[in-house]
């Protein structure tokens, strides 16, 4: 019994002697060493590791301030706190350096601040307005009418005006500024060829009456394939076809521009197979064609008064049409046919220019009614050729023939 007594007590002392050192090493307790370097160095490794800990990882950083919240008072937790605000203004101006670098790339001019007074606002300027005002601004005004009124079958003086001054400012910004004057001259032109399309029907019965939608064309031009920029027509213009301004028909034209008036009918570039019906027909039967142009009201009005002579109504003809024509022969013709000039032609036109003043006199609509009468046989023909009321029935003609052998 003494003997396992004495082995109890042994294995008490050695527990509460690891206990005792297991508290002073708790307690911070340390054990002295001996330097490994000289007093001398001390402040350069304590530079050093004040650069090592901020070169370490971000993980690093993160443990490191994990440790230093949990054992340092609040205080030493807002110092901890302020040296990171310089380093977020830091990425922002870095931010913005590199977008400036970036914008300055692609206009490769400086950004340059607007001259005072076309800035679209400007600290410090006061408009005036407060609670419950309002702003209203004056809609552009129409030319004052001159004491002549707008009537249905005369075209206005302040049309005229307008398309001249449009010739002259013939730009988009400029017609919206004037945009009451245009809808005025516009409504106006409307108005004189709708009363027009009456006179035109008495004279020809083929000519439907259609709105002036129908018959006007638009004053804005195609500019996609032109050399001209200009975006408007300086004219008014119209034309009357049995399918209005569109079509195979060949139609009546009436132009209006100051100084550039005219009134004009036929076929204008008709389309290849249409200029084939023409040629033949000129080639088996020209004197069809002949005797029209030779019209008494033709050849006064139109070929400036020349003599009833089959020579020089076919050259006052092609006079008119020269511009379009061909140099040379057409293809599946001899250069030596008797009617080579009218085989050449592209365009089957007949017109003549008219005064201005003649389209703001009363009986504007008569006059040009009566020059329309004159035009009627030659419209007449070019239809009974490129669109015949009534085609030949092939079949008929070849058993006519057959019957006749």
């Amino acid at each position: 019994m003494a003997r396992r007594s004495t082995r109890l007590s042994l294995t008490e002392e050695t527990a509460a002697d690891s206990e005792a050192k297991r508290k002073r090493l708790s307690t911070g307790s340390t054990v002295k060493s001996t330097a490994k370097k000289s007093k001398y160095f001390e402040g350069s490794d304590s530079e050093g590791l004040q650069n090592s800990g901020d070169s370490g990882s971000a993980y690093e950083g993160e443990e490191a301030a994990d440790e230093s919240d949990s054992a340092s008072e609040p205080d030493d937790a807002e110092s901890e706190e302020e040296p990171q605000q310089p380093k977020q203004k830091r990425r922002g101006r870095a931010m913005e350096s590199t977008q400036g670098h970036k914008l300055s790339g692609e206009h490769k001019t400086p950004l340059s601040k607007p001259a005072k007074g076309e800035e679209l606002w400007r600290e410090g300027v006061r408009t005036g307005l407060g609670p419950g005002k309002e702003v209203f601004i004056k809609k552009p005004r129409a030319r004052d009418l001159g004491g002549i009124d707008y009537k249905d079958d005369i075209i206005h003086p302040n049309t005229m005006l307008f398309l001249e001054d449009l010739k002259q400012n013939n730009e988009r910004q400029w017609l919206k500024a004037h945009d009451a004057d245009y809808r005025a001259s516009k409504k106006n032109w409307d108005t004189f060829v709708e009363a027009m399309t009456e006179k035109i029907v008495e004279k020809d019965e083929t000519i439907p009456e259609l709105p002036a939608k129908d018959v006007v064309f638009r004053i804005h031009r195609d500019i996609r394939f032109s050399n001209d920029p200009t975006p408007y027509k300086p004219h008014f213009s119209a034309a009357w076809s049995r399918t209005g301004r569109k079509g195979p028909y060949a139609a009546y034209y009436l132009h209006l521009q100051p100084g550039h008036c005219f009134i004009g009918s036929g076929l204008w570039m008709p389309e290849s197979s249409k200029l084939a019906l023409l040629r033949d027909a000129i080639d088996r039967d020209s004197a069809r064609l002949k005797s029209v142009l030779r019209n008494e009201g033709l050849r006064r009005e139109f070929f400036k008064g020349i003599p009833d002579e089959e020579r020089k109504a076919v050259k006052a003809f092609v006079s008119q049409n020269q511009e379009s024509a061909l140099k040379t022969k057409p293809k599946g013709y001899n250069q030596d046919h008797p009617n080579i000039d009218l085989l050449r032609l592209r365009s089957f036109t007949v017109g003549k220019p008219l005064p201005d003043e003649l389209f703001l006199s009363p009986d504007a609509q008569e006059q040009i009614g009566s020059l329309v009468e004159i035009l009627v046989p030659f419209v007449t023909y070019l239809n009974s050729v490129v669109m015949p009321d009534d085609p030949p029935n092939e079949i008929d003609e070849g058993s006519d023939v057959a019957s006749e052998d």
